[in-house]
């Protein structure tokens, strides 16, 4: 059975800007670059029918395209370091489309993330590794950013078990709305999907 979760895919140029951290951090299991991913809802391990409710709902997800960008690296697990990220801009964008997808999978049942949503990209797992090695990594690459990209789709992605992420499947694709609706600033979200119908 699939492990499950939407995302949003890391462009190929921004995939390159993250590949350039990698290294110099003992204990560190890299990610492979084609499976660098940004994760909007976990949804876990479901069954088909399940899966194909989640699809059918999120076809209604109508959300404007945007830019995101990716800045900053830290950690995940303080005393006990177990991943590395890259971090991501504050974007209400990123964050509106998060939240209707985690209230849409929240009404189907799935349930919640207990852990609060903290938009990154994970570069490692780390095993046995040093706090203070971790540290050092952080603070030679503190001032990482990428240039910024347009996001243009969302998607579900599927995942096996397997040691260090990945390979991960893009299983279905759902595409924002494109730019003509930026033109109209005072448009709302609703109007907005309305008019791209």
């Amino acid at each position: 059975m699939p492990r499950l979760f939407t995302a949003l895919e890391i462009p190929r140029d921004a995939a390159l800007s993250l590949s350039l951290l990698r290294g110099g951090l003992p204990g560190a299991r890299w990610i492979d670059v084609e499976n660098y991913h940004l994760t909007l809802r976990f949804i876990g391990d479901v069954e088909g029918h399940v899966a194909d409710e989640i699809a059918n709902a999120l076809d209604r997800v109508h959300r404007p395209s945007f830019q995101m960008t990716l800045s900053g690296v830290g950690a995940f697990g303080g005393k006990k370091p177990h991943a590395v990220w890259a971090g991501v801009s504050a974007s209400p964008d990123l964050t509106a489309l998060q939240g209707e997808i985690d209230r849409i999978c929240q009404r189907l049942g799935v349930p919640a993330d207990p852990r609060k949503f903290s938009p990154h990209v994970t570069l490692a797992r780390l095993r046995n590794a040093s706090p203070l090695d971790v540290a050092q990594y952080l603070s030679a690459r503190g001032n990482f950013a990428a240039l910024p990209f347009r996001v243009g789709r969302f998607v579900l992605m599927s995942s096996r078990d397997s040691v260090g992420g990945g390979p991960y499947i893009v299983e279905e694709a759902w595409p924002l709305v494109g730019e003509t609706l930026a033109l109209s600033r005072f448009a709302s979200a609703s109007d907005a999907s309305r008019i791209m119908r």
